[in-house]
């Protein structure tokens, strides 16, 4: 760019800010220019996104260091199970997940019928993913996908095949990449879908044409149970069982992993870990010791459903969350509290 040699302070001025901002748009044009790139372009041209749309989106996606920063510092990885609970049972969030169904009670019975979830599970996830669709991140996906496909030390590729399929869905959907936001990991809309979760489970709920999870609660609603009966959801399966055990966490078991049932009910026994209620001993559970804040442990023993819940969040903390506000919720649209309500004594407003 050049500038005129003769001309006031302020046509001199404008004239600078023009060359910065030429610039920066410059710059920003060469966050992301490299090979791998050019073939991750080549692939989506081939499934049949347009080659000029694709440059002139990666053209405007740019790094994000903190991007990386925050992938490292997720809560449960330094929380205790009380700590991380008071996050996200507090009193408001359990009463807006009951108002939350309240207010879409066709989609929730009809999500319900179809897929066998019921609607207080779907809507704690929705409240613990984002409070009912009111926070969703402010993250321009397309900066932080970027930044972790071609930047991540560990994870690239993984992060490289969502970005692939969110530049597809943005695309298909005919929606700007640029303007779309969410969690710093490239979570999406009320049920902060990463975009392969979106292509393979988001379901047109309200039949308008569009699979739309940003800005519709209904469409958000179906895909979440969709989600879970695609993961082998059963419709009023046990989410899991108290049980009572030794204040040292047995070493010979492997607990609070986040796989399908994978311990017998006998093997806890000869361990010590009672279920409150009686099982079957040949019954596979998924075996949690959930710390206190105390430095006690509080077993319980998960279900199938409870695996199912991890397949959205591969953590035994949250899976627990969802379970317990779940529960809390349906105890609100009965007119009452849980048990455990006493023991909330940490209350964190998010």
């Amino acid at each position: 760019m050049t500038v005129p040699l003769v001309q006031g302070r302020k046509g001199l001025g404008a004239a600078l800010c023009g060359l910065l901002a030429s610039l920066s748009l410059a710059a920003q044009a060469q966050d992301f220019a490299s090979p791998e790139v050019d073939a991750m372009m080549d692939r989506l041209e081939r499934q049949g996104v347009s080659r000029q749309w694709l440059e002139r989106a990666m053209a405007r996606a740019e790094f994000q260091p903190s991007v990386l920063e925050a992938m490292s510092g997720a809560a449960e990885h330094h929380l205790t199970w009380e700590r991380y609970r008071g996050i996200f049972l507090g009193e408001e969030r359990i009463n807006e997940g009951a108002a939350f169904i309240e207010a879409h009670r066709d989609a929730f019975d009809r999500a319900e019928a179809r897929y066998g979830v019921p609607p207080e599970v779907i809507a704690a996830i929705i409240g613990v993913e984002t409070r009912y669709g009111r926070i969703t991140g402010d993250h321009r996906v397309l900066d932080s996908l970027s930044t972790l496909a071609f930047h991540h030390p560990r994870r690239g590729e993984f992060f490289e095949g969502e970005l692939e399929a969110f530049l597809d869905i943005a695309y298909q959907q005919n929606v700007d990449p640029g303007a779309l936001k969410g969690s710093y990991a490239g979570a999406m809309g009320y049920p902060q879908f990463i975009p392969t979760s979106y292509q393979a489970y988001a379901v047109d709920f309200n039949d308008d044409g569009q699979r739309n999870l940003w800005t519709d609660p209904v469409d958000a609603i179906g895909s979440v149970a969709n989600y879970f009966a695609e993961h082998r959801w059963q419709a009023g399966g046990t989410l899991y069982w108290e049980a009572e055990g030794p204040s040292s966490v047995p070493s010979s078991i492997r607990f609070n992993r986040t796989d399908p049932p994978y311990v017998r009910v006998a093997e806890l026994e000869a361990q010590g870990i009672q279920p409150v209620e009686p099982l079957p001993g040949d019954a596979k559970v998924v075996p949690l010791a959930l710390d206190m804040e105390d430095g006690s442990t509080h077993y319980r023993l998960g279900g199938g459903n409870f695996y199912v819940i991890t397949r959205y969040n591969h953590s035994h903390l949250y899976a627990m969350a969802v379970t317990e506000l779940s529960e809390a919720i349906a105890e609100v649209r009965s007119l009452g509290k849980p048990q455990w309500w006493h023991a909330l004594d940490t209350e964190v407003s998010s």
